[in-house]
């Protein structure tokens, strides 16, 4: 039985929506103005920000005296509140599951957000397993997070490919540890000479079926 090793944020779940979503309501709660949303976003940096950082970018620029790490709970939770799980990429892991391969999440992130996201959308009924970087002790593009899922559920990594839509996390993370990967584009371009994608595909859904195809 192969592995799917997949990437969370913007992956299996998406994180660019539930973060805008609560990032309008949390400008509008201190009185911000609405275009501030363009200026948030791009602080966040599609979640590639540290959260301290992006905590006391707002406790800047806003002059509040909320301390940071109240700040940085508020991000962790708020994303966590509005986060669903899509039926379709539920299908999805269902049916590669009933063709033999074995969905296990491999995601960069703090143990308390990522864990809730895996819960309480019910993604957990749906995969094997999950890693997570802080607990791992290990991020993605080391090879060693890879290997330590293939641990965590016995099997070898022989025969797995990799499912996300970070360039240098996912795909050059599959490319150091040698194993195809499905690039989710998202809009973009690959831009990276160092490495590529063995497939590119617009969702989650089309990649499983890249994979069952191949």
């Amino acid at each position: 039985m192969p592995l799917l090793l997949l990437d969370l944020d913007n992956t299996l779940l998406d994180r660019a929506g539930p973060f805008r979503t609560w990032a309008e309501r949390f400008l509008d709660g201190i009185g911000a103005p609405p275009a501030d949303i363009d200026w948030l976003l791009s602080i966040d940096a599609d979640g590639l920000t540290d959260r301290w950082d992006v905590a006391d970018a707002i406790r800047d620029r806003y002059r509040l005296r909320i301390p940071s790490i109240d700040l940085v709970e508020e991000l962790h939770d708020g994303v966590v509140e509005f986060t669903r799980l899509d039926p379709l990429v539920a299908c999805a892991l269902r049916i590669a599951d009933g063709a033999g391969w074995m969905p296990v999440v491999v995601s960069n992130g703090a143990v308390r957000q990522q864990d809730a996201k895996i819960r309480r959308t019910g993604l957990d009924r749906y995969v094997a397993d999950w890693v997570i970087s802080e607990e791992a002790g290990v991020s993605k593009p080391n090879p060693r997070i890879f290997a330590l899922a293939a641990q965590r559920v016995r099997m070898p990594l022989r025969g797995a490919w990799v499912i996300g839509d970070g360039p240098e996390a996912d795909i050059g993370g599959a490319t150091a540890v040698g194993l195809p990967s499905i690039w989710l584009h998202r809009g973009r371009r690959w831009t990276d000479a160092r490495f590529a994608p063995t497939v590119t595909v617009d969702t989650v859904i089309a990649a499983v079926a890249a994979v069952m195809d191949a």
